[in-house]
């Protein structure tokens, strides 16, 4: 590994400590002091080299923490990013990534190893604290040094963490290995930086955008669409203070697919509750979607934005920022709106009564299969979908109008809730070889499907820009008339994807799943 050239937490020290394979690295779940461990150690005396005041750190991640689940740390502290894997191997650059987008970081070593991180997820701070560290030599009897290492000590208000890097010398092998001996004896033995976060930030749970739900096979189905819709509709509550805060657009994005889920729940299980009560219930929750449909629609035009020039030749690219332009100011206007609705007295009255609603079965009105268990209900409900699909799939040609290709995407998100729904019922192995191709074909669908809905809003778009003459500037005429042509040409080749995938979703091995995990004779 290459030296960083900024390995610090606050300031550059004189000596800089490389963080290499061949380094040890140790937890300790308490702070360290460097006179009293030295005392421990024989023929060895250790001694700072640079020591840097307290300064304020942040532990960065998404709002699934995706790096703490993949094993890594980031920290922000003194303009400096300190990137840590299980492994050991410590990471340094210089620059700051709270609220900012991996891609936009400035380059470097730990902009390179985060190039998996989700691309739509801004670093956000999910623990923060106070970090002060140094630098340590170990000197032989002759004050030749023999060994270097770093102790970093954070604090948070709730607990308080030293990490101590150990770097071995050329030559020096004996005294490296007496001071990992001897930090081994304080540190936890615990692999991994797991104990950072459990030290640290202990009451942060990451968040799960599909929760698990546990699931009994005789457990009444009223029960169990309760449980999934309590627990979507926490989901939901966890993503508004992204959206309120604009962090990032899947904060939205994840808002809206919990609700859907809910409303999946109350579409699909048919008869677990009256139709009254899921009439109303569909309702209330669509009239909880309806405000933040077009600010989603805006924030996919603008997250493509880069893709959709691209598709154009250069000459159309200024009718292109007029478009946009207008796309990013409706864009605020609606967030603003959406701002005040969350942050309102009624909003929040509402969600807490239907998460009080669903908290106990007993205030719910149950209809002819509430008792049903989940199990056999599942069975009925899944295969009955999955008939229904394959029905309307198989007459799909190159012809086949573009309203009947979005039913089957809608039938394919059914299926698809309800398989994942009721996952825990059935064999995982034989879950995830049909899950995988219906997938795949959901993908094609959902592209053939943008392609339209985004003809249709550039049409509706130029509509309302016309003049009361039905004239609209050129450039955005041209523009627009130029990606509408494109978008036709990646619809039609999408449709074409849609038939081979529903082939390959078709074939007789995942028909003979299906038959053998959800077919009942007697239904």
């Amino acid at each position: 590994m290459q030296d960083t050239g900024t390995g610090h937490w606050c300031a550059v020290p004189e000596r800089v400590l490389v963080m290499g394979r061949g380094n040890r690295v140790f937890i300790i779940c308490e702070g360290f002091d460097l006179g009293s461990f030295s005392r421990s150690i024989k023929d060895l005396t250790l001694i700072s080299e640079a020591a840097h005041a307290p300064c304020q750190f942040d532990l960065l991640d998404c709002h699934d923490q995706s790096l703490r689940a993949g094993g890594r740390l980031l920290i922000d502290a003194g303009d400096t990013l300190q990137l840590m894997r299980d492994d050991g191997e410590i990471l340094s650059q210089k620059g700051s990534g709270k609220g900012r987008f991996v891609q936009d970081l400035p380059d470097g070593p730990v902009r390179s190893a985060l190039s998996g991180f989700p691309r739509l997820r801004a670093l956000m701070s999910i623990g923060s604290g106070a970090i002060e560290s140094f630098t340590f030599a170990g000197l032989d009897d002759l004050q030749k040094t023999q060994v270097r290492g770093r102790v970093m000590t954070l604090s948070s208000n709730d607990g308080q963490v030293t990490i101590a890097v150990v770097q071995p010398m050329q030559g020096y092998r004996h005294a490296f290995k007496t001071v990992c001996a001897a930090l081994e004896r304080v540190a936890i033995k615990e692999h991994g930086i797991a104990p950072v976060f459990q030290n640290l930030i202990p009451f942060a749970v990451p968040y799960q955008a599909k929760p698990k739900i546990r699931l009994e096979a005789e457990e009444p189905s009223i029960q169990v669409a309760s449980d999934i819709i309590r627990s979507y509709l926490a989901v939901a509550r966890q993503n508004e203070a992204g959206v309120i805060a604009d962090t990032d657009t899947e904060f939205l994005h994840d808002y809206r697919v919990s609700l859907r889920r809910i409303r999946s729940v109350l579409s699909l299980f048919k008869g677990v509750f009256t139709p009254t009560q899921t009439a109303v219930l569909k309702q209330e929750f669509s009239d909880l979607m309806t405000p933040t449909g077009r600010v989603r629609d805006l924030d996919v035009w603008l997250l493509k934005k880069e893709q959709y020039f691209n598709l154009l030749p250069e000459n159309l690219h200024a009718g292109m920022n007029v478009l946009f332009a207008q796309f990013a100011k409706e864009r605020l206007r609606l967030w603003s709106e959406l701002f005040n609705r969350f942050r309102s007295a009624p909003y929040e009255k509402q969600m807490n009564r239907l998460a009080a609603q669903f908290a106990d079965t007993g205030t719910l009105h149950p209809g002819p299969d509430a008792d049903r268990g989940a199990y056999d209900y599942a069975r009925a409900l899944i295969w009955k979908r999955y008939g229904k699909l394959c029905k309307q799939a198989r007459r799909i040609t190159p012809k086949t109008p573009d309203e009947a290709i979005h039913d089957l995407r809608i039938d394919c998100k059914k299926l698809r809730y309800l398989m994942e729904f009721f996952a825990p019922l059935f064999d995982s192995k034989a879950f995830k070889k049909i899950i995988k191709p219906l997938k795949k074909l959901q993908e094609n669908l959902g592209l053939f499907n943008d392609c339209s809905v985004q003809q249709d809003a550039l049409l509706r778009f130029v509509a309302d820009q016309s003049n009361t003459k039905g004239r609209v500037d050129a450039q955005l005429a041209l523009a627009v008339g130029g990606l509408i042509a494109v978008l036709g040409q990646k619809q039609k080749a999408e449709r074409a994807c849609v038939i081979a995938s529903f082939q390959h979703f078709d074939s007789p091995s995942i028909q003979h799943l299906f038959h053998s995990l959800f077919h009942n004779p007697e239904d």
